[in-house]
């Protein structure tokens, strides 16, 4: 018998906001790819375009490119090797797998596109050139795909999460500076994964039908500021 559900290829879905995300579409009913680093290493140009010869075969409805890489360094410190692998991971990565699964979206008139940014494409902090430079290509890239995607039946969106208890948040923000952190925004706290999620599985649905090429901020209202 046919499986006539929707299919989701959410990048990174391991752990933090990919798997919640991933998890949520599940629960919806979804049916979703959550490709591993050996199926799909998205600093790997080859590993990257083996993966999207083969989703020629795979149906995707929707395509949430939540993977992403963030190396701390000053302008001053930023080294090749972590300029290029950012700039493949959080752009061109993302970029390929779009060019893949737009075809498939097209012919059947539906798809819908949510690229996971940050607000640090759109603010900034010190040792986040790298990182805000790969994302606000990220949303510029969003908005020329839904222009030329739009008349397709295919939106595109960006989310821009803002400090979420993740261990990349973790990672890069000692407990004191996490602690500063949610003192400075208005909410007096981070986002639960949860709190992305919701917005994620929303781009993702036939809820949406008149909203694309947006950069949607979910962050306590940070930015306001």
């Amino acid at each position: 018998m046919p499986d006539d559900r929707r299919t989701a290829l959410v990048t990174g879905a391991s752990r933090g906001i990919g798997a919640a995300i991933a998890d949520s579409l599940q629960s919806r009913n979804w049916h979703v790819l959550r490709p591993a680093r050996a199926e799909l290493d998205l600093a790997s140009a080859d590993s990257v375009r083996i993966y999207c010869e083969q989703l020629a075969q795979q149906k995707v409805d929707a395509l949430v490119n939540n993977a992403g890489v963030n190396h701390l360094a000053s302008l001053a410190e930023i080294s090749e090797c972590h300029w290029d692998e950012m700039l493949r991971v959080n752009l061109t990565s993302t970029r390929m797998l779009m060019q893949a699964v737009a075809p498939g979206m097209a012919s059947r008139g539906w798809g819908r596109i949510v690229n996971i940014s940050s607000i640090f494409s759109l603010v900034t902090r010190s040792r986040r050139a790298a990182y805000s430079a790969t994302k606000a290509a990220l949303n510029a890239l969003t908005r020329a795909a839904a222009v030329e995607l739009g008349p397709r039946g295919i939106l595109v969106n960006a989310l821009c999460p803002g400090y979420v208890e993740t261990d990349m948040t973790k990672k890069n923000n000692t407990p004191a500076e996490l602690a500063v952190i949610a003192g400075s925004i208005p909410l007096g706290r981070l986002a639960l994964p949860s709190e992305i999620v919701s917005v994620a599985a929303f781009l993702c649905s036939d809820e949406v039908s008149y909203l694309t090429g947006q950069t949607i901020v979910v962050d306590g209202g940070f930015t306001c500021q």
